[in-house]
Formats: C-alpha cells, structure tokens, sequence
C-alpha cells in the first residue's frame, strides 16, 4: 500500500510515520505537511492525491490549539471542517481510503450517569473547536455516502461491504500525549518544579476527566485498522472508531501520576476548571468508551505514561 500522512510532523503523524514504517503491509509512506499541504488552501488536497493517488489517506492535520479556535472560530471551521471535506472529495474521487482524527470534544461533557460515550450517543461540541471537528466529521461523511446509522456503531461490525462507506473511518481519541512538542506531563513537570522553587502549592484541576492516550499507541491502533481494511476478506475501515487508552482519570489524577514517576514530591490542591478562565471550555466529563480494534483494546494509560516518561528527561525538557 501507499499511505499518505497529513500533519506528518505533528505528534499524531509523526508516531504513524514510525508506526507505517514498520507495518509489512506498507510499500510507500508520503509524509505531507507545510507547505505543500496547508489547510487554508482550498485546492491544496486535491493537487496532491491526484497527483500521488494513495491508497489510504490518515488526515491527522488540523488546528488544535482549542483556545485560538474559540478567539477565531471562522478559521477554526476553514481548518478542522471545511479543508476535511476537500480531503475526503479529493480522496473518494482517487478511490483513496480516509483515516479522519476526531476529537472527544463532540461531546458537550455534561453526562452525569458515569457512562463513556458511545460512537452513537449525541454530539453537542461545547466550543468551536468541538464543532468544526464534528462539521469535518459530517463533510467526510458526506463525501463517502456514509449517511447510514449503521456507519455510527460499526466499528468492525458488518455492514454494507460494496459501499464506498467502508473507506471511511472516523477516530475519535483524547488527551494526547508524547513527542515532539510539549505534552501534559512536560508541563506539569514544568509547573511543580516552578511552585517548588517558590515554595507554593501546585493546583491540578480535578473536575476535568478524560482518557490518557498515548500517540504511538494510537498509531498503532490506525495502522492495524488500516491493514484490517487491505487484508483480503478484512472487513472495511467504515465506522466511528473511539480509540484510546484504557481507562480514564481527572487531570488531577494523572498529574499525580505524572510527578510520582518522575520523583518530585510536593503538596498539591484541587481546584475546578473554572479556576483559570480560558477562552475555550472543554467538556468536564470527557471519557470515550473504546471501540473493538484488530489487534484488541490499548494498553492502561498509566503502562503508557510509565514507558513514555522513561523515553525522555523531563526535568531537562521541561526547563526549555
């Protein structure tokens, strides 16, 4: 196969460059990012699959700095919606197949059961971000005739194999950590040992919960959707796929996690997300329930977080 990568220096495309590479499956990998493929250029997707015609597309790209979206929603929208309904036009008329990354921040986070939700359980974004992931969600189903409720739940279940459907997969995931760039546990290595020299509390927000997920493990989990989707009587990629790490845990939780792997011991506080105003606001109770995967369900956030700080000096990282 030949599989291009949107966003192939971000943290996201960068894993599935290295998760690609290693797949028997794969002949050729197209890394495309800045400038040949840019978001805010409207014939930008469609010069590039028809030029190299891949099988598979995986659109990592988008625009996730969540606060820039909720202070400019209008290019949010160009970025995270309309450009994945180019991607997708320009992919079903290559016969590519499309890997979209979604977001857990469809959801509004305002569920109070306890339950993850569900591929088939309401979108309602809370913030422009949320909603111009879920208008690329809805051009690339557009695009592939995925209009069935069959596509919500079908997740490796049967469905319409002759639809073009099939060569679509949504992923939905959240909280994404690793390299390169700064992650969560940078910053909150960085922050402790910012409040240890000034002799303060560290405040860590408790009523924010989600799920952990580690990049190269979802990488690997889009590869094996991807070889599921080529391998002779495989099932199709069609579906929303909710693919995360197991478990889930406040950002509290995991920031104590975080500090006692790297050996730094200071009080902490909980407060709410409320206590530092922001100009986007993520949903409280963020918690996907994951989809069946070829190769079986992620491995436990914290076995994630484990080896990933073992990968990186954090307290060099985070000084920079």
């Amino acid at each position: 196969m030949r599989v291009a990568v949107t966003g192939a220096g971000g943290r996201l495309g960068t894993a599935l460059i290295k998760a690609l590479g290693a797949s028997p499956f794969v002949e050729e990998i197209l890394a495309w990012d800045l400038p040949e493929h840019n978001l805010d250029d409207p014939g930008s997707a469609e010069r590039l699959v028809s030029l190299h015609r891949p099988d598979a597309v995986v659109h990592t790209a988008a625009w996730t700095d969540v606060d820039g979206c909720a202070r400019e929603p209008a290019v949010a929208l160009r970025r995270n919606g309309t450009a994945v309904g180019e991607m997708a036009a320009a992919c079903v008329e290559a016969g590519s197949a499309l890997v979209m990354v979604s977001t857990n921040e469809v959801f509004d986070g305002l569920r109070t059961d306890g339950r993850p939700y569900e591929p088939t359980d309401q979108t309602n974004p809370p913030n422009p971000y949320g909603i111009a992931k879920l208008a690329g969600e809805h051009a690339a189903r557009a695009a592939y005739g995925a209009s069935g409720e069959w596509f919500m739940s079908a997740a490796l279940a049967s469905g319409p194999t002759d639809s073009a459907a099939t060569a679509l997969a949504i992923v939905r995931t959240a909280w994404l950590f690793g390299q390169p760039g700064v992650d969560f546990p940078q910053k909150i290595v960085a922050a402790a040992e910012k409040a240890l020299a000034a002799g303060q509390t560290l405040s860590l927000v408790s009523d924010e919960v989600g799920c952990p997920t580690y990049a190269p493990d979802l990488a690997a989990a889009i590869v094996s959707l991807i070889g599921e989707w080529h391998r002779p009587g495989g099932r199709g990629l069609g579906g929303i796929h909710h693919v995360v790490n197991g478990g889930q845990a406040s950002r509290a939780e995991w920031a104590r996690y975080v500090l006692a792997l790297a050996g730094i011991d200071i009080d902490t506080a909980d407060v709410p997300l409320n206590t530092w105003p922001r100009p986007s606001t993520p949903p409280t109770w963020g918690v996907l329930e994951p989809t069946p995967l070829p190769g079986g369900p992620l491995r436990p956030w914290q076995d994630a977080v484990s080896q990933h700080m073992t990968l990186i000096n954090y307290r060099q990282e985070a000084s920079r």
